[in-house]
């Protein structure tokens, strides 16, 4: 190497250590950013809802978190199929994904204590954010922020994964008797909660039956839909129907109000469970006709 081609060398060094990464200030708000998320997604603190004493069950949900590493976390060179590298910048406008439905179950089980043991068995395959027992008492299982496997194969409207957009709440009860005043109180008060929190619009409070129709039944017909209407979650079809119009088209007005009409059988059904639950048939009498364009207009309101 001659002495030129070495003074050249060090200038070109001497250039790169000197040299300043232009977006260092927004990395170090992205770092700053993300450690909060994280903070905010991993706490386990208790929060109170009104009138009720939140229950804490340890399980191995700490040890579920490590998923924060590869959801959290900044995103190395990826090498793509046409020989390009991608570059990480870090964005300092982000936050967390904040769910925008909740979805109604029942346990179909003896005990909260058998749904506990149940969410917290890893055969299992399925969970969700929170147990209302029959005498009030709530149990969170999973941060809000997260995915729980509640809803299944599921559909509402162009919704396809129900799970990852929404907040499972399973009531203690084996789908054949009524639900406790306790229970729908403290179920009321939790969804007070969810609603101001996430901002949750009032229609987007469902059961696990509107959502799989054919394939689930919960909550049964016993639950109390009318009571959570007029308190803002779901809405109800008016006291007095209005006839619907002659060329009034069935299908298309249930997917419109979000059901799965593939099976249409299965989704007439699942809509009178929720809004006629006296008759749970997919039988299309007057009065059906008339619910269902009741609801339809109160969905495209």
């Amino acid at each position: 190497m001659t002495k030129k081609h070495f003074c050249y060398l060090i200038l070109a060094v001497i250039v790169s250590a000197c040299s300043t990464n232009p977006y260092k200030n927004t990395e170090k708000a992205y770092d700053q950013q993300l450690k909060n998320l994280e903070n905010q997604i991993t706490s386990k603190e208790a929060k109170p809802i009104p009138a009720v004493s939140p229950v804490v069950i340890d399980t191995s949900y700490a040890q579920q978190l490590r998923i924060i590493k590869d959801t959290l976390s900044k995103t190395n060179s990826t090498y793509l199929q046409n020989g390009i590298n991608t570059e990480w910048i870090g964005t300092v406008n982000f936050n967390l994904r904040k769910p925008s439905f909740v979805i109604i179950h029942h346990t179909a089980q003896d005990s909260l204590q058998q749904t506990i043991n149940t969410f917290t068995k890893t055969k299992t395959q399925v969970s969700a954010h929170y147990i209302i027992s029959e005498n009030g008492k709530v149990v969170q299982m999973l941060n809000d922020y997260l995915r729980a496997w509640h809803a299944g194969n599921s559909t509402w409207g162009k919704t396809t994964d129900l799970n990852s957009c929404s907040i499972g709440i399973e009531l203690d009860n084996n789908g054949f008797k009524p639900f406790t005043e306790a229970q729908i109180s403290s179920l009321v008060a939790l969804l007070t909660k969810l609603k101001k929190d996430y901002n949750i619009p009032t229609q987007n409070f469902l059961g696990h039956a509107d959502i799989a129709p054919g394939r689930k039944q919960d909550p049964s017909a016993l639950f109390p839909w009318k009571t959570l209407a007029e308190k803002g979650f779901g809405i109800w079809p008016d006291e007095v129907l209005e006839p619907a119009p002659f060329d009034f088209k069935i299908e298309p007005a249930l997917r419109i109000i979000g059901y799965n009409t593939k099976n249409l059988t299965a989704a007439i059904q699942a809509f009178k469970l929720h809004y006629i639950q006296t008759d749970a048939s997919s039988v299309l009498d007057r009065k059906t006709i008339d619910t269902i364009y009741s609801i339809y207009k109160k969905q495209v309101q």
